[in-house]
């Protein structure tokens, strides 16, 4: 069977190319995954559980608000096109993702001269480590990462706003998912913390990109990559959704008809190359 399989019910949204940058750089941009109109229509709900009002400046007195978890018909309709399922088939493998109901945590933020205090470099964390509490709030620091991803398929940026390089633009490290994936691997089934993971992220050589685009566009993202928050320096709220995909089966490296996915594909190649 071939190294990425497409499932023959949905015709493919990434190109060959597409795949060979993900597997590459740890990321691909989908343009217009999802209508601009479900944006609008839920940056509108945003704007009412927001502390501020739209259309008042003076009003935008915090860098960043962050909003919970949201299962309106358009978020739940934004997450869930034609054009992103095929992705999540072609990324993941064809089944081996679960459909989201909505999206989670929208961290908006605002045209401020403070820093926000959230911009380190990290990866996602996936999982509870042994001294979590169960509020993954206060036990956040000990959330964590492994080797197979655990709890996480791909990391998902969906751009609800327009957003330019001064909009606060998620940054990203290139092929940044190579390097974690060597650095998960000796550490096994327990994985890394998130101190751990964001001291590693921090001192990481990268080439660095931003996550710009148009309200509607969607960056698929290898679970282990590092990114990080900025400074908003624009002149309109930045709106982002960041959920993970979560997957249907655990990654498998070893598989007997060698039909890896390209998120198994990349970290294979991470491990291969660190052991030569």
């Amino acid at each position: 069977m071939p190294d990425n399989p497409i499932s023959a019910a949905r015709p493919p949204a990434l190109s060959p190319a597409q795949i060979d940058q993900f597997i590459r750089d740890g990321f691909v941009k989908l343009e217009r995954a999802f209508p601009r109109e479900l944006a609008a229509a839920a940056r509108d709900i945003l704007w009412r559980d927001l502390p501020c009002r739209a259309d008042d400046p003076s009003s935008w007195t915090r860098p960043v608000v962050r909003l919970g978890q949201y299962h309106d018909e358009p978020f739940k309709q934004a997450v869930n096109t034609p054009r992103l399922h095929a992705a999540f088939d072609q990324l993941v493998g064809p089944g081996g993702w679960r459909p989201r109901p909505g999206l989670g945590t929208f961290p908006v933020r605002f045209p401020h001269p403070d820093d926000p205090g959230d911009a380190g470099w990290h990866v996602d964390l996936s999982f509870p480590g042994p001294d979590s509490s169960p509020d993954r709030q206060t036990g956040f620091p000990d959330w964590r990462v492994n080797w197979r991803s655990e709890g996480r398929a791909l990391l998902m940026l969906f751009l609800f706003s327009d957003t330019d390089e001064h909009d606060a633009p998620t940054r990203i490290k290139t092929a940044s998912h190579l390097d974690v994936a060597r650095f998960l691997a000796p550490a096994g089934e327990a994985g890394r913390s998130a101190d751990e993971l964001s001291q590693f992220a921090d001192h990481l050589e990268r080439p660095q990109v931003l996550a710009t685009g148009e309200a509607g566009d969607v960056y698929l993202c290898h679970p282990f990559l590092a990114h990080a928050a900025q400074m908003h320096r624009g002149t309109e709220p930045r709106f982002l959704a960041q959920p993970p995909l979560h997957p249907k089966e655990p990654v498998c490296l070893d598989r007997a008809d060698a039909a890896y996915s390209p998120v198994e594909i990349a970290i294979r190649r991470a491990l291969s190359e660190s052991s030569i």
